[in-house]
C-alpha cells in the first residue's frame, strides 16, 4: 500500500470568544472560578431517583425563562439550551454584532456542535400517551426539540448564522471533534467565523441507567461529593454530568482587523480510531497517542514543547490507564496533568468543548485548575497531575484530550496569544 505523506503544519485561528455553561458556575468568569476552586460539585439527584446511581453533576440555579424569554425556553431542550446560552455568551465575549453577518459585508458565519446523543429529557411522557393508545396526544415538539442537530440549528436561528450548520457525534470526543472541523472550515475558506463547542445533559433516567449497567459510574453513593477521583488509586467510575461551551474562531489576520486580541491560539487538531473494542479503550494506549502526535504535528510542535495537559481523566480504571499509557508513548516525562472530570462530571459530547475552553482559560491565566479528589495517586500512574490548589506555570502550548465508545479519540494543540 503507498504511504500518504504526513501534512504540514497549518496555521493556528484565533480563539476570540469563549461561552460555558458548567456544574461548576454559569458563564466563563463563574466556571473558571468553580474550576479552580477545585470542588466536586457531585450531589444527590431528585431527576434520578430510585436508580443504581441517583447523583449527578448539575448545572445550578439555570432559569432558561429569565435568560432566554418563557416561549423558547419552553420549546427547548436542556442540552440546547445550554448551547444557546454558551453561544450568545461567546459572541458578545468575542466583541461580535449578529445583526451584521451574512449581510452586505459578506461575512459567512458556520456553527459546529458536538452532541453524543441528542436528548432523552421529555420522550418518557410521549411514550406514555403512545403506549397508552393515545397517539393524538403525543406533542409535535417531542422530535424537532431532540434529534442532536438543534443544539447547532437553534445557535444558527437565534443569531442569524447562514453558513455551514451541523453536528458531529463522535461520543464522548464529540465537542473535540466539532472544533477540530471548525478550524479545517476556517483554513479552507468555506467560513470568515465559525462557532464550535458541544453540548450535552446526561443526567436522564435511560443514560443513567445504562451507564449504570455498564459499570462504568462510580458508585459512591454515600458521598458523592467524593465519586468522581481522576487518577486516584481508588477511583471506581465517572459520575454524569451536563454542560456546554461554545468557542468563536477566526482566522488570526481576521481577528486582528478587528482590533481583537484572542484569548489562545488553536494551533493542531489530530483524531484517530482504535479500531479495538465498541466501548474499551485500547489498552497500550497507541490509538490515543497517534491523536496526539497528530495535534502536534499540525500544530508544528514537538512534545517538549508542550507544557500542560488537559487530560479526558474520565475516573473510570481502563479509560485513566489508557490515557496514562498514550502520555507516556507521546512524551519522554509528560507535563503537568489536570483532570476537571473530577470537578463537574462528565457531561459527554460537551465535556471535550467544555475542557478545551478550560485549556484556552489556563493558557490566558498561566494558571492549572485542579483535579479535585485525588487523594492518593494510583501507583501505576507516572503522572505530574496538579490536585488541591490551583498551579502558577509559564505555558506556551497545551493539549486537550478527548476519547470516546468506539475508540474515537480527538486532541486539540493551543498556544498562548502573543
Amino acid at each position: 500500500m503507498q504511504r500518504v505523506k504526513a501534512s504540514v503544519r497549518r496555521a493556528p485561528v484565533a480563539v476570540t470568544g469563549l461561552g460555558l455553561v458548567t456544574p461548576a458556575g454559569i458563564g466563563r468568569d463563574a466556571a473558571w472560578a468553580g474550576l479552580c476552586a477545585g470542588q466536586s460539585t457531585a450531589a444527590p439527584d431528585p431527576a434520578l431517583d430510585g436508580l443504581p446511581v441517583a447523583f449527578s453533576c448539575r448545572v445550578p440555579g439555570l432559569d432558561a425563562a429569565a435568560l432566554l424569554g418563557h416561549r423558547l425556553a419552553r420549546r427547548l431542550d436542556r442540552f440546547t439550551t445550554f448551547a444557546l446560552i454558551a453561544a450568545r455568551e461567546a459572541v458578545a465575549d468575542a466583541r461580535l454584532a449578529p445583526g451584521g453577518w451574512d449581510g452586505a459585508d459578506g461575512v459567512r458565519v458556520g456553527v459546529v456542535m458536538g452532541v453524543g446523543t441528542g436528548s432523552m429529557q421529555g420522550w418518557q411522557a410521549e411514550f406514555d400517551r403512545l403506549a397508552g393508545h393515545t397517539p393524538d396526544r403525543v406533542s409535535p415538539l417531542a422530535l424537532p426539540r431532540s434529534v442532536p442537530n438543534m443544539a447547532a440549528a437553534e445557535i444558527a436561528l437565534d443569531l442569524g448564522a447562514r453558513g455551514p450548520n451541523m453536528v458531529v457525534s463522535t461520543a464522548c470526543a464529540s465537542g473535540t471533534s466539532a472544533i477540530g472541523l471548525a478550524r479545517d472550515w476556517l483554513l479552507s475558506g468555506r467560513c470568515d467565523l465559525v462557532l464550535a463547542g458541544g453540548s450535552e445533559s446526561a443526567r436522564l433516567r435511560m443514560t443513567a441507567a445504562c451507564f449504570a449497567q455498564m459499570r462504568a459510574l462510580s458508585r459512591r453513593s454515600a458521598a458523592p461529593h467524593a465519586a468522581s477521583r481522576p487518577f486516584d488509586r481508588d477511583r471506581d467510575g465517572f459520575v454524569l454530568g451536563e454542560g456546554a461551551a461554545v468557542l468563536v474562531l477566526e482566522r488570526t489576520e481576521d481577528a486582528r482587523a478587528r482590533g481583537v486580541r484572542p484569548e489562545a491560539l488553536l494551533a493542531g487538531f489530530g483524531a484517530s480510531c482504535d479500531a479495538h473494542h465498541f466501548t474499551a479503550p485500547r489498552p497500550d494506549g497507541e490509538g490515543a497517542a497517534q491523536a496526539l502526535r497528530g495535534a502536534l504535528a499540525d500544530a508544528g510542535l514537538a512534545p517538549e514543547d508542550i507544557d500542560h495537559v488537559n487530560a479526558h481523566g474520565t475516573a473510570t480504571p481502563q479509560g485513566d490507564a489508557a490515557e496514562h499509557n498514550a502520555l507516556h508513548r507521546v512524551f519522554h516525562r509528560p507535563p503537568p496533568v489536570t483532570a476537571v472530570k473530577g470537578t463537574i462530571g462528565h457531561a459527554i459530547g460537551g465535556a471535550g468543548a467544555i475542557e478545551a475552553a478550560c485549556t484556552v482559560l489556563t493558557l490566558r491565566h498561566q494558571l492549572i485548575p485542579p483535579t479535585a479528589n485525588l487523594d492518593t495517586l494510583d501507583p501505576a500512574m507516572d503522572l505530574d497531575v496538579v490536585v488541591k490548589t490551583p498551579r502558577r506555570r509559564r505555558m506556551r502550548a497545551a493539549v486537550s484530550n478527548s476519547f470516546g465508545f468506539g475508540g474515537q479519540n480527538a486532541v486539540l494543540a493551543f498556544t498562548a496569544a502573543d
